[in-house]
């Protein structure tokens, strides 16, 4: 299942709190970064396609 742009930004804002957390281990703030960029590049990838699909719509 695919996920909506705004659960994406909800999950990334939830992995920066983590990051952000002292208690955080380096081990899991590995892990955390490396799912915040993967979570960053499908966000990129929905506004893309958004902004595509507006400009088409403004070509009519």
């Amino acid at each position: 299942m695919t996920k909506t742009y705004e659960e994406l930004v909800t999950e990334l804002r939830d992995v920066v709190r983590q990051l952000e957390d002292d208690g955080t281990g380096l081990d899991d703030c590995i892990l955390l970064y490396e799912r915040g960029a993967v979570l960053v590049r499908q966000c990129e990838e929905l506004l893309a396609t958004a902004e595509l699909k507006i400009s088409e719509l403004g070509r009519d």
